[in-house]
């Protein structure tokens, strides 16, 4: 199955937007992994080079990315990537264990690697001009995603840390690359 793995950085902050709807935030780059063609990233103006990997996926896999990335991605999209086939690692996680985990918190204790910076650290660097940092902050985090994805798959569990300890979450894991059946989502012409 064709799997891309993907995340965005923000140009700006909720805070400058006055509210919490991610589509009301700007797109300054998109990350992704794409399991037929490796890593790839696309500034805001380069978004339509992205539509054919995203349609031709059979699912999209993110952290967070049911709450933020897909709302966001959306609102460039001229489809409906709702239609297509995705898996939120973090929601799989609250759904096992009952409340949320960080992605730095799920790769430290499965991987033994951490995040780069943050976010917040992220929209600096772009505000700067830092346009590499961004870039290179956005594929580290896919690259965590892909490969916290890649263990639960493998081991249907991942691990994380708190107050010093490793603990596991199991992970039903058995739908995540079952074959759907791929939408029609009206935007490529094919």
């Amino acid at each position: 199955m064709r799997t891309v793995v993907f995340d965005i950085e923000t140009a700006n902050w909720f805070t400058e937007v006055g509210g919490s709807d991610p589509a009301d935030l700007t797109i300054a780059l998109v990350g992704v992994h794409d399991s037929e063609t490796g890593y790839s990233s696309y500034l805001e103006p380069e978004l339509p080079k992205l539509w054919k990997i995203l349609e031709n996926t059979d699912v999209l896999v993110g952290w967070n990315s049911s709450h933020f990335d897909v709302p966001l991605l959306n609102k460039y999209y001229p489809g409906d990537l709702t239609k297509i086939k995705s898996l939120d690692l973090m929601m799989e996680i609250h759904g096992s264990l009952g409340r949320r985990l960080r992605l730095d918190v799920v790769a430290d204790g499965t991987l033994g690697a951490k995040k780069i910076g943050s976010g917040g650290q992220s929209t600096k660097w772009w505000r700067d001009g830092e346009v590499e940092k961004v870039r290179e902050y956005c594929l580290k985090d896919v690259e965590l995603t892909k490969k916290i994805f890649d263990y639960a798959v493998a081991n249907k569990k991942v691990k994380y840390k708190e107050l010093g300890k490793v603990r596991e979450v199991a992970l039903n894991t058995q739908h995540w690359l079952a074959q759907a059946a791929k939408p029609m989502t009206f935007t490529m012409g094919f």
